[in-house]
């Protein structure tokens, strides 16, 4: 079975991959770290190899697979190309190819969709996007699945680009406006949900500004240097994480604050494993849950791809 972007996105729909995403943190999974091997490309840039598997022993196998070529930026060609092969548990027969590229962006957004439900105010209402790539098209979305937003701000440092997400979200019934640029701390200040899925390298979204009962989730920062809040929004946040040991090693939101003294490692209430077994109830589990600020932090995980990828496949399998 080959499923491609849209087949993948069809049978993905929000509610029964944040449900998907639930069960597979409640189980074994076998989730080894994930695998880098550098390529050499005559004339052209180093190129990485990204190996990434999971499985649940006896019932399926799954990995994804991600070519990243530099060197395409200068042919006018995607500068990364993935699939996810997802594989029988009991006998490893290939059960399915999947888009990679789609499977990864729904389950990130699925992921702090999950989040969401366990860590913002259950009235929350209005949303502030800060970014208006690729991501923040199916983040909006997602956050909608999970709480009554009824409002909509996009801002991104070029204008332009949130007037273009704006007017696509409006088109799909989405209550939506562009945030000015100079007024992104006006907009945080209001907002009961701040998601950011940027590259920025310095801090965009000040924790002073975060209002009691604000939830703030953190998409973009990948990398030990690049982050997307400051210290204070660390000091003054009810921290939360998908998988600790990956965000603790990959996103400078939280090695650059260690680094500098301002928090511990101690800082993280909870991960997925410990929010979706029950072990931490996220907001209702915090001292003042009306009033306390929460904030999410995603790198990914493996566990949510095959999560993602078995759900595609048995959606679509022949009823």
């Amino acid at each position: 079975m080959q499923l491609n972007a849209t087949q993948v996105r069809e049978a993905l729909p929000w509610d029964r991959l944040i449900e998907a995403l639930n069960e597979i943190f409640t189980k074994k999974v076998c989730a080894p770290v994930r695998h880098h091997h550098s390529i050499n490309v005559p004339n052209d840039p180093q190129a990485t190899l990204l190996l990434m598997p999971a499985w649940l022993e006896g019932e399926y196998l799954g990995v994804k697979l991600v070519n990243v070529f530099p060197g395409n930026n200068a042919r006018g060609l995607p500068g990364l190309n993935s699939n996810y092969i997802l594989s029988s548990g009991k006998t490893g027969e290939p059960l399915a190819q999947l888009d990679a590229n789609e499977l990864t962006a729904r389950r990130t957004a699925a992921a702090s969709a999950m989040a969401s439900a366990y860590l913002s105010r259950e009235d929350s209402a209005e949303l502030l996007m800060v970014g208006a790539g690729r991501m923040s098209r199916y983040l909006i979305p997602a956050h909608m699945s999970v709480r009554p937003i009824t409002k909509v701000r996009v801002w991104n440092r070029n204008e332009a680009a949130a007037t273009a997400l704006v007017a696509d979200l409006r088109t799909d019934g989405i209550d939506a406006e562009v945030c000015p640029v100079e007024q992104l701390k006006t907009a945080v200040q209001t907002a009961d949900i701040v998601s950011c899925a940027t590259m920025s390298t310095e801090p965009l979204v000040c924790g002073e500004w975060l209002k009691p009962g604000a939830h703030l989730d953190l998409v973009g920062s990948f990398t030990p240097t690049m982050r997307e809040t400051d210290n204070t929004a660390m000091q003054r946040c009810d921290v939360f994480v998908d998988v600790r040991a990956g965000a603790l090693s990959e996103t400078g939101d939280l090695i650059i604050p260690i680094r500098e003294g301002a928090i511990t490692e101690e800082i993280i209430k909870a991960e997925f494993s410990e929010l979706c077994r029950g072990q931490h109830k996220g907001r209702a589990d915090l001292d003042e849950p009306q009033t306390a600020i929460t904030l999410f932090k995603s790198v990914g995980d493996s566990r949510e791809d095959l999560a993602a990828a078995v759900l595609a496949y048995q959606q679509s399998l022949p009823a």
